[in-house]
């Protein structure tokens, strides 16, 4: 018997209430429908529906059935959808990303990803964004080719390429007294400071920790995965943050550099074989670039 098949069967006739209304939702005549719910009843060894001259009821068993035949029916569709996807992206490389980079580090090594793609398949390019946590394991399970994540980071058995520093600005709110060209972090006392909540990547959220305490500043933390949850503290003038990209403006916002030590660290990591190394290259060439 094919099992979903008729458990479409079950689950129209349930939302219809009635065999005629659910063979014309499945385009189909009645008959072999009705006979269809009678063979899954005869197979599960249950009745899932009374039928009467008022139309057709849930049994208490085909009442606690229906859900767990939708789940079934669901699945299959998920299934399938993700096989199109695979058989689509056939060859693709997929790569994740942190939300720390910004969106010209994302074009860039995407088009360079593209650039150094041995295989013509291989320049479609899939860029997913989470957290470093996030990344390592779907990178450990073969989801993502490769992926860039913070350092330092708990990789396992994962390989990593060369640590890449890149430059950071500092965003303060545009009326706190310190805001200005060179902004110092001690002047920021008093802000909290918006950035990736520590369960995103814990070893690199307490160097942060450490990096500021050493300036001299020991402030509370917002959770702020990327530059918009950050713009958004900063100019209700809650927080200050950090920010890869070196042109964003908002109102309400003042910019000024933050300085190597606050620079953002990162390292491409994959499994083996993981994707060539040309294309390692040229994603840690074009971050260092961008």
């Amino acid at each position: 018997m094919d099992l979903l098949r008729h458990l479409r069967f079950f689950a129209a006739v349930a939302d219809e209430g009635h065999f005629g209304h659910a063979a014309d939702r499945l385009g189909m005549s009645q008959p072999p429908l009705s006979q269809g719910l009678r063979r899954l009843e005869d197979q599960l060894g249950v009745t899932l529906l009374t039928r009467g001259s008022r139309g057709v009821r849930l049994t208490t068993a085909g009442a606690d059935l229906l859900p767990r035949a939708r789940a079934l029916l669901d699945g299959s569709e998920q299934f399938l959808e993700a096989a199109r996807r695979q058989r689509e992206n056939r060859g693709a490389v997929r790569i994740g990303v942190i939300a720390a980079l910004s969106d010209s580090h994302l074009a860039a090594l995407t088009a360079a990803v593209r650039a150094a793609a041995p295989d013509p398949r291989a320049r479609t390019v899939i860029t997913s964004t989470a957290s470093t946590a996030e990344l390592v394991d779907e990178v450990a399970r073969g989801g993502l080719d490769c992926a860039v994540v913070h350092h330092p980071a708990l990789l396992g058995d994962l390989r990593a390429g060369q640590v890449l520093k890149i430059p950071r600005t500092l965003l303060v709110p545009e009326d706190h007294p310190a805001a200005g060209e060179r902004t110092t972090l001690r002047a920021l006392r008093g802000l909290a400071c918006a950035t990736a909540p520590r369960a995103h990547g814990t070893p690199a959220f307490d160097l942060l920790v450490d990096t500021l305490r050493g300036k001299g500043l020991d402030p509370d933390f917002l959770p702020a995965p990327g530059d918009r949850d950050a713009l958004g503290a900063v100019a209700a003038g809650r927080a200050f943050a950090l920010t890869t990209d070196p042109q964003l403006r908002s109102p309400g916002v003042r910019t000024s550099p933050a300085g190597e030590e606050l620079a953002l660290r990162v390292r491409v990591i994959w499994a083996e074989p993981g994707p060539p190394p040309d294309v390692r290259s040229a994603i840690e060439n074009a971050l260092a670039a961008a």
